[in-house]
């Protein structure tokens, strides 16, 4: 069963990095999606993986050949607090391999059984979160996000008892890596300079490869991750994202949205938004992303200082002047994302002022995040307003600055996002056996960005009985 050309390298590192064991077998793997477009864009035969030898294998009821199956070690901070134990406590990693175009991609099943990391845990996922995370994720795809991918999702046949019992589900996600700020953090708090060392050469090998001919590689790594977040999270709050559980663990060092629990996307515009049934304090609200990011950065930092150049003062200088440079990346990124959202040419000084003064009225007025910006496209936005009128005082200072309605900006607002209680209900169908309307779905958000009469249902914001506000973790 050569499907997969598997050519891994994490497992080549030393054996305290992960823990080596095969995924436990299911009742009754049955196949309930192949992401095909992913599937073509790995190089691999999407027929191919739909065929009942491979449905086992995604399940964890054999191996494929060529996988090394492992479970990676990593600590975090979560919500703040110290965990020095976390890993994959649910999740295998069967291994990488590189795409035609050269790309390295990690597989890994999610959901499939106990590890040594499981703490207590059952190591399975339930079918709910499993079909949230693919239609997320593959949502943030279609809107140039960079995240993690779904390629598969495989039905169990076994119940999960979390809260009620739910029935079982593995689901295939392809990323960059999997290494994470806590994968450092783990060796760093065991004072393991030498795996510290190793893992900052193989993150440098496979996601900053430039960084190896820098006076200082780890130095030049440290950079390049701070960059890459600073650009990655002003992309989620332009699109009104909230990842809802940014916690060390959860911010991968490539650069890529990684583990969509208790996400969503706002529907109408608040910045101290929040769903997540356990961020009880609002530590990762919406307008709380960018400093959340930075407080992991410097969490990153830490664990790198043993590996920096140059003595105690110097390092420790080097580090924080490269995180203190995630407020400007932040902020330039950021205003740069909103100038072409809103169609402004070049930058201008009052620029950030014309922008938070159209967020302003939008707090102000409950206004739907994704049509406002939508409508400033085709001149609608002011319906998203119970007074026209704040928003046509704001859109006289846009038009001085040299706004433009413009059908250009469609191809930069979206029409359609993951709304939650879209998310919910093709959640609550396919729970019933019924996945039409998850195809549905997933096939309007596909295009997120062309309008089209049919789809019109899905843009529209919930009725009062329709809002969703929580979100849940799937373990």
């Amino acid at each position: 069963m050569t499907v997969i050309p598997f050519e891994n390298s994490f497992a080549r590192l030393p054996e305290r990095f992960y823990a080596r064991l095969s995924p436990e077998p299911v009742s009754a793997p049955n196949l309930i999606k192949v992401n095909h477009t992913l599937a073509l864009r790995l190089g691999l035969d999407p027929i191919a993986i739909e065929r009942p030898g491979m449905v086992a294998a995604l399940a964890g009821n054999v191996l494929p050949e060529g996988a090394e199956p492992l479970a990676q070690d990593y600590a975090g901070h979560q919500f703040g607090n110290w965990n020095p134990q976390l890993g994959d406590g649910r999740a295998i990693l069967l291994g990488e391999m590189v795409a035609p175009d050269g790309y390295r991609f990690d597989i890994q099943l999610k959901g499939s059984g106990r590890t040594p990391f499981s703490r207590r845990g059952d190591g399975r996922a339930p079918l709910g979160p499993v079909l949230r995370e693919y239609i997320i994720s593959e949502a943030m795809a279609a809107l140039g996000v960079p995240t993690t991918r779904s390629l598969a999702v495989v039905a169990t046949g076994d119940s999960v008892y979390r809260d009620e019992i739910e029935p079982g589900a593995v689901l295939t996600r392809i990323a960059a890596s999997h290494i994470r700020v806590g994968t450092f953090q783990f060796f760093a708090a065991r004072g393991d300079s030498d795996a510290v060392r190793l893992l900052t050469d193989h993150a440098i090998a496979r996601h900053y490869p430039d960084a190896a001919a820098a006076e200082d590689p780890a130095l030049a790594f440290l950079q390049g991750v701070v960059g890459r977040q600073a650009t990655l999270v002003a992309r989620w709050m332009a699109l009104g994202f909230i990842h809802g559980v940014m916690n060390t663990d959860n911010m991968t060092v490539s650069g890529e949205t990684i583990d969509y629990g208790p996400c969503a996307f706002m529907d109408s515009y608040h910045p101290l938004r929040v769903f997540s049934s356990i961020d009880h304090g609002g530590r990762y609200a919406y307008a709380n992303q960018a400093r959340i990011a930075q407080w992991n950065l410097a969490c990153l930092a830490q664990s790198l200082l043993p590996v920096l150049s140059g003595d105690e003062d110097a390092t420790l200088k080097a580090a924080r002047h490269a995180v203190d440079a995630f407020s400007d990346l932040f902020r330039n990124a950021w205003l740069t994302e909103m100038r072409t959202k809103l169609g402004l040419a070049g930058a201008e000084e009052g620029d950030a002022v014309l922008i938070e003064n159209l967020l302003k009225v939008m707090e102000e007025a409950e206004a739907d995040f994704t049509l406002t910006f939508r409508g400033i496209s085709n001149g609608s936005a002011r319906e998203q307003f119970r007074d026209p009128k704040a928003f046509d005082r704001w859109s006289s200072d846009w038009s001085a600055r040299g706004g433009a309605e413009t059908s250009d900006l469609n191809q930069i607002n979206p029409l359609f996002i993951p709304r939650n209680h879209l998310v919910e209900a093709a959640i609550t169908a396919g729970l019933d056996g019924d996945f039409k309307p998850f195809e549905d779905l997933l096939r309007v958000l596909s295009d997120p960005y062309t309008a089209r009469s049919e789809h019109a249902t899905y843009a529209k914001p919930p009725q009062p009985d329709e809002r969703v506000y929580q979100t849940f973790c799937g373990t």
